[in-house]
This record gives structure tokens, C-alpha cells and sequence, in this order.
């Protein structure tokens, strides 16, 4: 069988990218000579003609082409791991690859996960926000390292993974006061035939939230729906409806969109779950969410964190 001389490659891929055996030559600083003589070795050995000549014109042949797909690659991550090797910075630096549910207050996410990046040894973070049922999919093979999620694990994915309760918060009404002036019945009956801006089907709390107007006999007007959580607290900050959020982060809400807290739905409560393939996480990191949603976030959970295993 024949071995791939990585060195004739090379010189093919320079001169495929240089369009002539001259020019390659140059900025490769050997004679032509030399450049045509590892050619014709490599096409020796490969048994395969990779150029047309037509007079001193150098144009590639099928075969030629398609090795120079993967010449590219190849020469590409080269490029990369010497890039790498001589950044002394990214040495001694750790991935960390985080999985969001796009169901998770974006909030809410960053105070979770921004004390990673002040550990002790250097983080690189890479987020990915996405539907919960693909970012397990990932975890499950180690392309990430912990999901943050509104919920545990689905029992039906045959994933084997571990749920770690963050943290649980009751529901908060907000509304904008121009809104409220419009509605003065009181909490929770200015919410009958009000409009509302309801989270997605996809989120946790939208169908217990549902379930707790309909015990309450309240008809509020559904304007619309939102998977995205900013884009509905913006549509809420302009008085398109009331809406709800984690009582735990009521305060961060009304400072940064000029609302009112106007009455608390104790009945339906928002969890927060990080999502593991560890029994118990030992992942810096992940201690590091855990604190924060302690001590920044919801305080100690009342309920022992529970771990569900799935395999």
C-alpha cells in the first residue's frame, strides 16, 4: 500500500493555491525544480495525475481537485494546532461548554454562569442556547458539559444524565403603571380580560399557568406568546400586556424595564436545573452555578436536589 508523503502534499497544495509552480516556489523559498520534482513523486505514488499542463499553465485535474478539499483541511487544522501551541495564554486554559434552554431567563443565565469565568484557573466559555431535548443530545456525547434547563431531564430521552436543582422561585404579575392605571381592579382580578403576554408552550410554567386562571375564573387576553423572555419583558416594558417572572429576580425586572411588581401566583413555581452526566457534580464550574444560585439567585432550595439517572 502506498504512504502519503505529507511533504509532497504540501508542495501540491502550495502550487494549487498559488496557480503556478513559480509563485509557489517563491513563497515557499525552494527552486521550481525542487517543487516539480516532489509532483511528480507525489503522483507517482498516488498513481493519479493532479494537473493539466498546457504550456507552462498548471490547471487542476478531477482527481486533483478533490485531494484539494481535503489538502485544505488538513493544512488548516495544521495551522490551527501551531496557533495553538504557541499561545502561551490559551496554554493552561479550560473549556467549559454550557448548554442554556432558550426557555431560561437570559438573566437569569448570566448571573448563573458569569462566576465561572472567575475561578481560579482560566475559563473559556462557550454558551449554546438552544431547545432542551438537542442540547441533552450533545451532552450525552460530551459536547457539553452541564445544560441549564427550566426543567429536569424528559424520562423519555434514553439519556443518561443527572438533575441538580438549582433553585425554585414563585411567579411575580408585572406591568408597566400606565398599564395598571388602565386596569385598578385588584390582584388578581385586573387580570380577567386584561392582555397578557404569555410565555411559549415550550416553557415549564405555561401550562400551570394557564391552570391557575382557569381555577380563578380569570379570562385575560392572550396578545401573545414568547419563547424569548427578553423580547416579552420588552413588549411588557411598553405596556403591550402583564406578564410574569421569577419572583426571585422581581427586582432586577423592575430596574432594568420601569415596571411594577403587582401581586405574587405563590401556586406555580419556576425551577431551575443544571443537567449532568455526574452523580455529583465535581466540575468546578458546575460548583460555581451552584453557588450562585444559592447566594445570588433563590437562596437554598427547599427541596433536597434531586438526581434522576437515565440509561
Amino acid at each position: 500500500m502506498a504512504s502519503l508523503n505529507y511533504k509532497h502534499l504540501r508542495y501540491f497544495w502550495a502550487v494549487a493555491k498559488a496557480g503556478s509552480i513559480a509563485r509557489a516556489a517563491e513563497s515557499l523559498h525552494v527552486t521550481p525544480h525542487a517543487i516539480s520534482g516532489q509532483l511528480a513523486a507525489l503522483e507517482a505514488s498516488l498513481g493519479a495525475r493532479l494537473f493539466d499542463r498546457a504550456g507552462r499553465r498548471l490547471t487542476l485535474s478531477a482527481t486533483g481537485r478533490r485531494i484539494l478539499e481535503h489538502a485544505d483541511t488538513i493544512f488548516s487544522l495544521g495551522d490551527e494546532i501551531l496557533a495553538l501551541a504557541s499561545d502561551t495564554a490559551t496554554r493552561d486554559t479550560q473549556p467549559l461548554r454550557i448548554g442554556i434552554a432558550d426557555s431560561v431567563p437570559k438573566a437569569v443565565a448570566y448571573r448563573l454562569v458569569s462566576p465561572t469565568l472567575r475561578l481560579e484557573t482560566p475559563i473559556k466559555l462557550t454558551c449554546r442556547e438552544g431547545r432542551l431535548d438537542l442540547l441533552l443530545a450533545d451532552l450525552a456525547i460530551h459536547r457539553l458539559d452541564v445544560v441549564i434547563a427550566d426543567r429536569p431531564m424528559p424520562p423519555r430521552l434514553s439519556v443518561r444524565g443527572f438533575n441538580h436543582l438549582l433553585g425554585e422561585s414563585s411567579l411575580t404579575v408585572m406591568g408597566s403603571a400606565a398599564l395598571r392605571a388602565r386596569h385598578p381592579a385588584p390582584f388578581p382580578d385586573f387580570l380577567d380580560q386584561a392582555p397578557f403576554l404569555m410565555p411559549g408552550e415550550d416553557t415549564a410554567i405555561h401550562g400551570p399557568l394557564i391552570e391557575w386562571f382557569e381555577a380563578r375564573g380569570l379570562r385575560p387576553q392572550i396578545v401573545a406568546e414568547f419563547d424569548d423572555g427578553a423580547l416579552l419583558k420588552a413588549f411588557g416594558q411598553a405596556s403591550t400586556g402583564f406578564f410574569v417572572t421569577p419572583s426571585a429576580t422581581c427586582d432586577y425586572v423592575c430596574r432594568q424595564y420601569g415596571v411594577d411588581a403587582l401581586g405574587k401566583i405563590d401556586e406555580v413555581v419556576e425551577q431551575l436545573y443544571a443537567i449532568t452526566t455526574e452523580g455529583k457534580p465535581t466540575l468546578p464550574a458546575v460548583l460555581a452555578i451552584q453557588q450562585a444560585a444559592r447566594d445570588e439567585i433563590f437562596g437554598a432550595p427547599r427541596a433536597r436536589p434531586k438526581a434522576r439517572r437515565r440509561s
